[in-house]
């Protein structure tokens, strides 16, 4: 019984770490890109999009903001590090 709770914490930190590893900080504020939302969600990045836009109404104003060129440069080396670092991630493009 203890190896399978050491077993599901172990799960839990490294999922955690996954998580903190998409936080980026942009215009003061820590967010993620919906790509990095859509894999912890497993489900495609367009239909998370859907989602949104279908219920708008029930996220905050400020949830959600469009990258302006230098931070999608900025983001998009970061994920081809990510990539470099482990071949098995394929690119969403």
């Amino acid at each position: 019984m203890k190896e399978i709770c050491n077993t599901n914490l172990t799960t839990q930190e490294t999922n955690i770490e996954v998580i903190k590893k998409n936080i980026y900080e942009i215009r003061g504020q820590r967010v993620m890109i919906d790509r990095d939302l859509a894999e912890l969600y497993e489900v495609e990045t367009r239909r998370l999009n859907e989602a949104v836009k279908r219920n708008v109404e029930r996220f905050p104003e400020d949830f959600m903001f469009q990258l302006n060129r230098k931070e999608f440069i900025f983001i998009t080396l970061r994920y081809t590090t990510k990539i470099e670092e482990n071949p098995n991630l394929i690119s969403q493009y």
